[in-house]
């Protein structure tokens, strides 16, 4: 099984992530955490290391090539935003992809909370962040993140409390599985 997750900052994509990961035994690799411990061995903070990475692509294919080699394993949840766009690009197919996404405020006051940030700082660092990554993407592989075409199911997380986004991406994997072992059932 492999199963990819992404959306913005403050969408949700880590709280998900690991819910699935235990629910289901799947090893769980978040990008974002690749690119904070670079940034910290860099010393660094996120945005300084946003515009390193805009004028240094291999930051960027460094992430996605240790995302390739470990979906490559099976039995994962990938976390990125652009997880699915790779996965794609190596022509591997995810059991599901999903988008999580909500609006800028909700994302910015989960993010402020998440961080001890007061709610204008958050937001002015969430933008930032948002437009340095739109911009690699962009430029780096020709990704457009507001093309959501390749994601199987989309979801906005300020809909749904954690349990109720955690339940209705349970009830896809569940009939993903249901139905790949009616399938391997009658062989």
């Amino acid at each position: 099984m492999i199963i990819t997750i992404g959306g913005p900052p403050g969408s949700g994509t880590t709280t998900i992530s690991k819910l699935i990961a235990k629910k289901y035994g799947l090893k769980h690799v978040c990008a974002g955490f690749i690119f904070r411990e670079m940034a910290k061995k860099m010393n660094m903070d996120l945005s300084e290391f946003s515009k390193y990475a805009e004028e240094h692509p291999e930051i960027d294919r460094e992430i996605d090539a240790k995302q390739v080699e470990i979906a490559k394993e099976g039995n994962v949840i990938l976390e990125g935003r652009l997880a699915a766009w790779i996965l794609k690009r190596y022509n591997i197919e995810p059991t599901l992809s999903i988008w999580l996404k909500a609006p800028p405020m909700v994302r910015c006051k989960r993010v402020s909370e998440r961080e001890n940030k007061d709610i204008e700082t958050s937001l002015s660092e969430m933008i930032e962040r948002e437009k340095s990554e739109k911009k690699r993407y962009k430029e780096i592989y020709n990704i457009d993140l507001e093309d959501l075409s390749i994601y199987h199911i989309v979801i906005d997380t300020s809909r749904w409390d954690v349990e109720g986004v955690f339940g209705i991406i349970c009830k896809c994997i569940d009939s993903l599985k249901n139905r790949k072992g009616e399938k391997n059932g009658s062989n």
